[in-house]
């Protein structure tokens, strides 16, 4: 069907929202637009890509921050049937010149604050591809690349460019997975994708998002199209608020303040730093209504604080084969009156399944578990908006139009998926398993820790056995905090999950998306545990 394409989302928002703003920080201050003004922006640039060559299939990569030009971007190059690729700048250079190479970009957009990303990044075999590099800023620097400005590329372009036709199976995006677990991998979008997933995040039982809203995505746009929120805040007519590069806790309370965010969605990291900083300032987040939060388990001491002030913590989850949402944590009616300790435990889990997707939980055999908030399995899901391959052709995680998640979880009774653990992650103790991901979540509610990260070490007795690296106040004591931490960890779990040992660290290594890096942490471990447990698992046998 041609209609399920992104195209007529912006055409409904310059046409019914013609006045409703688009704002961006930027190095230099606050950029101000209105839909129907970009909308003529994104003409003029559709134009020049169209110009130089750009047609259905082609790749055009970004490099980019979240800002108006970045969005820009998100429906020009898509409008022509090519894909926009986004890439991750906090990738290792080597990661940036495969994806380059394996995705064949032939245009590249940077930021002038991360040329020098791509400089380091550059080789020329990797990069033989890209055709011309497009500097978003004033200046174009000196680029072993054929190099000019965003200023200049447009400027021989009105706003009577001439679209082409498009069906809902033209490319619309590719975007590479964080690679918690291995390599990056790379998934295209579709237009019936990207369009089917807007209409699941706008409803009621998605992100509820409404032209009355004020959006502003502290999620990279670089990374799995900013959740979605760019195209759904854009079919809603919603304002959109743009925090532009390396925001700090303050510019985001600011820009909240100043443009009357409604709605916002970040990792729970970015969200605990804007709670340091409100205890030291004051601030009127009086508009403020909701944040979502993925990528990680909010901790419950966040959702607490932000409910103490009025603001809702909306726990989502996703991956970058699924578009990415595919469940949030939305209280069923039969919740709605529950005391706040029952409606707080359901809130915590990753929620309940989106509209439109179809979800299995499986054990080793391929058999599926009961509901029962126990059994534990992995996660299977299908939909309309959920991959079905990767662009290097590797199908390993895919079966049939099942997409194997790799994520270990249980689902209760009413229906709320809880994500126990990565299945690279979990650790398997005397034949039983343990969540890495519960485990650290029970020790950062602890308020002297920041941050905390449980890795499987071998041991010769039971397997393997929990270690955690923390992060934590340097003036609180080590065995005090150990203690405490290890009774918060007792008090929801059995004694065998509390770790081997606490390894206190200056900072947890994490992925380019923020995750933990799991993977360097298993690199860092000791020789095998051997000693004693704190209590011996229920199986010695396995």
């Amino acid at each position: 069907m041609a209609g399920q394409t992104l195209r007529p989302f912006l055409t409904r928002a310059a046409t019914l929202y013609p006045d409703r703003a688009v704002v961006a920080r930027t190095g230099d201050g606050i950029d101000r637009d209105t839909y129907a003004g970009y909308a003529d922006r994104v003409r003029r640039l559709a134009s020049a890509l169209r110009a130089v060559g750009i047609d259905r299939g082609d790749r055009v990569a970004t490099l980019c921050w979240n800002h108006d030009n970045h969005f820009t971007a998100y429906f020009a190059v898509p409008d022509l049937g090519a894909q926009l690729h986004t890439i991750n700048p906090l990738l290792p250079a080597d990661d940036v010149q495969r994806i380059v190479a394996e995705a064949g970009d032939r245009l590249l957009f940077v930021d002038p604050s991360l040329v020098d990303t791509l400089r380091d990044a550059y080789a020329p075999d990797a990069f033989a591809s890209v055709e011309r590099v497009v500097v978003v800023g004033a200046d174009a620097p000196d680029l072993p690349l054929p190099t000019t400005t965003l200023t200049d590329f447009v400027a021989d372009h009105g706003g009577d460019y001439d679209p082409p036709t498009l069906d809902g199976d033209d490319p619309a995006g590719l975007c590479y997975s964080s690679g918690t677990t291995g390599d990056p991998k790379g998934v295209a979008y579709t237009q019936r994708m990207l369009w089917s997933h807007t209409m699941a995040i706008m409803t009621p039982m998605g992100l509820d998002i409404a032209d009355a809203d004020v959006v502003m995505p502290v999620v990279p746009m670089f990374h799995i199209n900013a959740w979605g929120l760019p195209y759904a805040a854009t079919a809603a007519g919603a304002k959109q608020v743009y925090p532009g590069p390396s925001p700090d806790p303050a510019d985001l309370v600011g820009l909240i303040e100043r443009e009357g965010v409604t709605l916002t969605a970040g990792v729970p990291t970015v969200w605990l730093g804007v709670l340091e900083y409100l205890q030291d300032h004051d601030a009127d987040l009086s508009t403020l209504s909701r944040i979502v939060v993925g990528g990680a388990a909010p901790p419950e001491r966040l959702i607490r604080a932000f409910d103490d002030r009025g603001i809702e913590v909306v726990h989502g989850w996703g991956m970058t084969e699924t578009a990415p949402v595919g469940a949030v944590s939305h209280l069923k009616p039969g919740l709605r009156d529950a005391d706040y300790e029952t409606q707080l435990a359901k809130r915590k889990k990753q929620g309940l399944i989106l509209p439109g997707l179809e979800f299995e939980v499986v054990d080793d055999d391929g058999d599926t578990v009961p509901h029962d908030g126990e059994a534990m399995g992995e996660l299977r899901v299908r939909g309309p908006w959920v991959a079905e391959g990767y662009v290097d052709g590797d199908d390993g995680a895919f079966d049939g139009s099942w997409l194997r998640t790799g994520d270990v979880v249980t689902v209760d009774p009413d229906g709320y998926v809880e994500l126990v653990d990565r299945a690279a992650d979990v650790i398997k103790s005397g034949g039983e398993w343990i969540s890495s991901q519960a485990v650290e979540n029970a020790i950062m509610s602890h308020e002297a820790v920041s941050e905390a990260a449980v890795v499987g070490v071998p041991h010769e007795r039971w397997g393997e056995r929990p270690v955690v690296y923390v992060v934590a106040d340097a003036d609180r004591d080590e065995d005090d905090l150990i203690a405490a931490a290890a009774d918060r960890v007792r008090r929801e779990f059995p004694d065998w999950w509390v770790p081997d040992q606490f390894r206190f660290v200056e900072s947890v290594p994490k992925t380019a998306t923020g995750k933990f890096a799991k993977t360097a942490l298993r690199e860092r471990r000791d020789e095998p545990l051997s000693g004693p447990v704190a209590a011996d698992p229920p199986n010695d046998d396995a």
